[in-house]
């Protein structure tokens, strides 16, 4: 019989300690606290500022509804759709030029391209504007003649403006929406004997929506913002009317203030409309579609409703 034979059961070895839990001790990021002090500090000195300046902040909810004032913002959203709608026909047409093996026709959608994002949108406006001094008459033979001053009015020099600019980019975005669409499935609308203009409309651009809508709905955004470069060439729009108004109430910054609130009030309408478009062409590729609004609003409140109280239970 050995050793560990004749030890019996209380002199076997005492049971191992349980170890301590670790203390995690959350690192304090200072530098958040300190950051955030500063800014709050910025943002109320602006606010003293401009609470304290000589702006009467009045004439704003005065001239809010100003009749004048509605007519551009009328005018400045039929320009944005307008112009996003030429900019979106012109850029699948390009981006289709450009994607084509034929290299007369990808070339000229090249130059186009590269001309009309290379200079800026403020300068093309002017071309337009005051092609007058090259040509003194626009001649289409039995369809149209006139004089070009009375033929380029300032909605038109607005219209090819902006319209033939957004092109240019939207060239771009349809190329890569176009280009996301594997190769299979132009392969196999061919074998089924599909045309080549009826692929690109039920096959490609179908699929191609997923990622030409998230960007198209920025460029509307920037569209509706940029129309305020046509007060350059005078255009009445929102601007321009606001730029009047304030030359005769005397309120020039606070007119300039209003014109920015009704910029804000339509981006925002048109954000909310580019969420709802991108959750609908989510369908088909997203497992769980993002909540809207109302659907987190709804879920909120039924977590708060569900929470258990606070009483001890027995």
């Amino acid at each position: 019989m050995t050793d560990l034979d004749k030890k019996g059961p209380q002199d076997a070895p005492p049971p191992a300690a349980h170890p301590e839990a670790i203390k995690a001790i959350p690192v304090r990021h200072y530098g958040r606290y300190v950051s955030a002090v500063i800014a709050l500090a910025v943002l109320a000195a602006l606010v003293w500022a401009f609470a304290k300046g000589d702006i009467n902040w009045g004439a704003i909810p005065d001239y809010f509804f100003n009749d004048r004032i509605l007519r551009g913002v009328r005018e400045t959203l039929i320009l944005t759709f307008v112009s996003m709608a030429i900019g979106i026909a012109g850029g699948v047409l390009l981006a289709v030029m450009r994607l084509s093996r034929n290299p007369v026709t990808s070339s000229i959608a090249w130059f186009y391209i590269w001309f009309f994002r290379g200079t800026p949108v403020l300068v093309q406006l002017f071309v337009w504007f005051n092609l007058g001094f090259v040509f003194d008459y626009i001649n289409l033979g039995p369809v149209y003649k006139d004089e070009w001053s009375d033929f380029m009015t300032p909605f038109l020099t607005a219209l090819l403006g902006l319209g033939l600019n957004e092109a240019a980019y939207m060239a771009e975005i349809c190329r890569a929406g176009l280009l996301s669409v594997d190769e299979g499935q132009t392969e196999a609308s061919h074998a089924l004997g599909m045309s080549h203009g009826k692929t690109l409309r039920r096959v490609i651009i179908p699929q191609a929506m997923r990622v030409i809508v998230p960007p198209t709905g920025n460029e509307v955004i920037n569209m509706l913002k940029t129309t305020s470069l046509v007060a350059a060439v005078q255009y009445y729009e929102l601007l321009k009317y606001a730029q009047d108004i304030g030359q005769t109430s005397g309120a020039t910054v606070e007119v300039l203030f209003l014109a920015a609130a009704w910029y804000l009030i339509m981006t925002s309408i048109l954000s909310v409309g580019q969420y709802y478009l991108e959750r609908y062409y989510a369908r088909g590729s997203s497992r769980a579609l993002p909540p809207t609004v109302l659907q987190r609003i709804k879920a909120n409140m039924l977590s708060l409703s569900n929470r258990p109280s606070g009483g001890v239970s027995a």
